[in-house]
């Protein structure tokens, strides 16, 4: 789990430095000005680390189905050389994947004007300002997209399904809140990544406004990665007596 855990900080802080330090720039000189070889690269990275993380979720839930449910077996499905594989394998699919969205999508021919509603490169923006039939080719794109992330999501489901029926066998109350607790925060960090992109993407055209795209594109762009390290600092028990501390003291001066 550490070893996953290492992988999906590299991710969340390839997340957070693909759009923020662009947009902090922007916002402090006034401007809203990024080169087309800067918004090719800020698309790749983004799916890069955006693909990466999603596939690193799916495979961290692995490792807790088989921690939970088969734990006898645990050296031998996730020893150290096939924990390397399966990470190696989640980068390498974010890379493809990131590919051959940014080389489809910087293909179109742009002749809608230049201007993007959004504070960082975003691929439906972009496509908005395309003038071509070929978008129906990142279309095909999208869907295959759908289809892997619905298979990640399905396997999700169905492993948190035997987890929750594994530890509800467990006898003692303790241990069932000992094996809640290793998989709480991976659900907490896995639950608003999904829900916070799949709203962002899917949502009815007729509450679109530009207003709300751009809330709902720094939820689902910052929020997670930004909260993902506290959701699982909060297993460490001097943070959570610290924290706790904290409150009070702010409510006793209240």
């Amino acid at each position: 789990m550490f070893f996953f855990l290492l992988n999906l900080a590299l991710t969340d802080l390839g997340y957070i430095c693909t759009t923020v330090p662009k947009a902090m720039h922007n916002s402090l000189w006034d401007t809203r000005n990024i080169s087309y070889e800067g918004c090719a690269a800020q698309v790749f990275f983004f799916f890069f680390f955006m693909s990466a993380e999603y596939f690193l979720l799916t495979i961290m839930c692995y490792d807790r189905y088989v921690s939970i449910c088969k734990p006898l077996h645990y050296g031998t499905l996730l020893g150290s050389r096939a924990c390397a594989h399966m990470a190696a394998a989640a980068w390498a699919s974010g890379f493809l994947y990131s590919l051959l969205h940014t080389a489809n999508t910087f293909s179109l021919p742009l002749c809608q004007g230049n201007a993007l509603g959004q504070f960082f490169c975003e691929i439906p923006q972009i496509l908005i300002l395309s003038c071509s039939d070929s978008n129906l080719r990142e279309l095909g794109l999208l869907a295959v997209s759908t289809c892997l992330a619905f298979g990640c999501f399905v396997f999700i489901v169905f492993s948190y399904v035997q987890i929750f029926r594994a530890v509800l066998r467990i006898p003692s109350e303790q241990g069932q809140h000992k094996a809640f607790s290793t998989c709480l925060p991976h659900l907490a960090v896995v639950s608003l990544f999904i829900s916070t992109g799949t709203f962002s993407y899917l949502k009815p055209s007729s509450i679109s406004s530009p207003s709300l795209d751009l809330a709902l594109s720094v939820l689902y762009s910052v929020v997670p990665p930004a909260l993902n390290p506290l959701i699982y600092s909060l297993r460490n028990q001097e943070l959570k007596a610290a924290l706790w501390r904290l409150m009070n003291e702010r409510f006793q001066k209240h």
